[in-house]
């Protein structure tokens, strides 16, 4: 009795497994629409920097290509802004032998920027700069405390101003 019922069971699923395998979409030819797209694909990524213009921070969001380790973005602020940001007056107070940079996430989320110069050095508009620019690529996980450390010299922590 049991194996009739098993049977039964068995051939139900099968005829329902046909019905919604033969649904009404019926075989076709190919439809032509004309080319496929071409060229560059636009990039969604972008990179958030905090430059100086007027003496005061201004963050510049540049396009970028792919995902940047946070010391590749705050290597651009040493490096200096682009023709194109010089021409709207943008500057940096980063000097360029701060760079290379390393990074450290402490467990409570603030992070730890050391340079290759003296942090005591820094203007304050170059400690705003990393702090902000650091502050910014963390935000989607969480606002951050940033402490710059440099040649056994600690500024901060500290927030990005106006950010907390």
């Amino acid at each position: 009795m049991r194996t009739r019922l098993a049977h039964r069971m068995l051939a139900a699923g099968l005829v329902s497994l046909v019905a919604v395998a033969g649904c009404g979409v019926r075989p076709s030819d190919a439809i032509f629409a004309g080319e496929p797209p071409s060229g560059p694909v636009a990039s969604t990524m972008t990179i958030t920097l905090y430059l100086v213009k007027n003496g005061r921070l201004s963050a510049v969001t540049r396009p970028g290509g792919r995902p940047m380790f946070l010391t590749d973005t705050l290597a651009l602020l040493a490096a200096g802004p682009t023709a194109r940001e010089q021409a709207h007056g943008l500057t940096t107070d980063v000097p360029p032998e701060a760079a290379p940079f390393s990074v450290t996430v402490r467990p409570a989320g603030d992070v730890a920027v050391n340079l290759s110069t003296p942090a005591d050095e820094l203007s304050t508009l170059a400690v705003e700069q990393i702090v902000c620019t650091a502050a910014a690529v963390r935000a989607p996980v969480s606002p951050a405390q940033v402490t710059v450390v440099g040649a056994g010299q600690t500024v901060g922590p500290r927030d990005c101003p106006g950010q907390r």
